[in-house]
């Protein structure tokens, strides 16, 4: 039973999203979950158009929280959230080529995870934004690369 909903529409990229975000936090019918306080569904709608054509998708979510806030809280934490989450992945996928890997074997795939984070994390200590354009300068430049790792 939702107790509170909170709905939100947002535009970007070529497309509409429809988004509800519903709590219940009533949970006498829920079996006994040590800290269970909130049960929460995301319901979300996207229009857009590909290939000329307007394609609308839905999907369903659901979440769970050991601390009650309103439902527009949990939106905006869950948006949050997915945010970091895009933004990390765009980066390592688009500039790094992770999805595109083909290192398959043994303990190759976490290994490079860790060096491709390394790399992020440098970039960033050395206050580049553009993390594509901190790899073109590394990849080019043993000075650049000598500077990051802070040798002589």
């Amino acid at each position: 039973m939702v107790q509170q909903s909170y709905t939100e529409l947002g535009k970007g990229h070529g497309r509409i999203e429809h988004r509800v975000v519903s709590l219940c936090t009533t949970l006498d019918n829920i079996p006994d979950w040590p800290g269970l306080q909130t049960l929460i569904q995301v319901e979300s709608e996207r229009r857009f158009k590909k290939g000329g054509q307007l394609r609308v998708e839905t999907e369903t979510r659901y979440y769970v929280a050991s601390f009650l806030e309103s439902a527009e809280a949990f939106a905006q934490r869950i948006r949050g959230y997915w945010g970091v989450e895009n933004k990390v992945h765009h980066v390592r996928d688009v500039t790094q080529g992770e999805d595109a890997s083909r290192i398959r074997m043994h303990q190759l795939p976490q290994l490079f995870a860790v060096a491709r984070n390394f790399a992020l994390n440098l970039y960033r200590s050395n206050d580049f934004d553009n993390m594509a354009q901190a790899e073109r300068c590394c990849k080019y430049g043993l000075d650049t690369l000598k500077r990051i790792f802070r040798m002589k």
